[in-house]
């Protein structure tokens, strides 16, 4: 597997780098910094800390045209894609280090199922926020230094993350449904699935450890 920048044409499809607001990504990175780093993988869908600044406003404003959104982290080490989700809207991600993201497009899903040989690996410099589209498979960053790790901003629409709602399955894309605004696709070798979540990933459980 190739690693990519988010500054390779390859990116094109599955995001775009956000510029023009400089003091905005500076405050965010700050507070970003006084996060937790666990050993593992630790997700907080909205961070106080993050959630209280006035840059939260202009994420609002700027980067979801007004609407209401949570910042939250996730943080941790992490060499193993596990899983990929989607939500209905683009994400906002922005860490502290430099981080890699595995992607896929939501279109590659064939039958429910996407092959992990069409999962693409794009490296993040520290302090570059790059928007991943809605239709962009994704899911946990993974850190280039495993003495550094990463902290990564998670910004979306409020509610994103949240409860499952409880609903009765009427469509096929039901099935995927983990959380709310959020339809995963798990390896069969992740923890997820052994929690229930919908296998659909087939193919290796890629992991970039030597890669990095």
């Amino acid at each position: 597997m190739k690693i990519y920048s988010v500054t390779d044409p390859e990116f094109k499809p599955y995001g775009q780098i956000v510029s023009g607001m400089p003091e905005m990504v500076e405050e965010i990175l700050s507070a970003l910094a006084k996060t937790p780093l666990p050993e593992a993988t630790g997700y907080v869908p909205e961070e106080p800390a993050l959630q209280e600044l006035p840059a939260a406003v202009e994420v609002s404003e700027h980067l979801f045209g007004g609407m209401p959104v949570q910042l939250g982290w996730c943080n941790g080490h992490n060499t193993k894609l596990n899983c990929l989700e989607y939500h209905r809207n683009s994400e906002f991600n922005l860490g502290t280090e430099d981080f890699i993201l595995l992607l896929a497009k939501q279109e590659e899903i064939v039958d429910g199922v996407l092959d992990t040989a069409k999962v693409k690996a794009f490296k993040v410099p520290a302090g570059v926020m790059v928007e991943v589209y809605a239709t962009a498979l994704h899911y946990a960053p993974c850190h280039c230094n495993p003495d550094k790790g990463f902290r990564v901003l998670v910004a979306l629409p409020k509610g994103t993350n949240m409860e499952k709602p409880q609903i009765a399955p009427r469509t096929a894309e039901d099935k995927l449904l983990w959380a709310c605004n959020k339809w995963l696709l798990a390896h069969k070798d992740s923890a997820e699935a052994g929690e229930g979540a919908y296998v659909g990933l087939a193919g290796d459980n890629i992991d970039i450890a030597k890669l990095i």
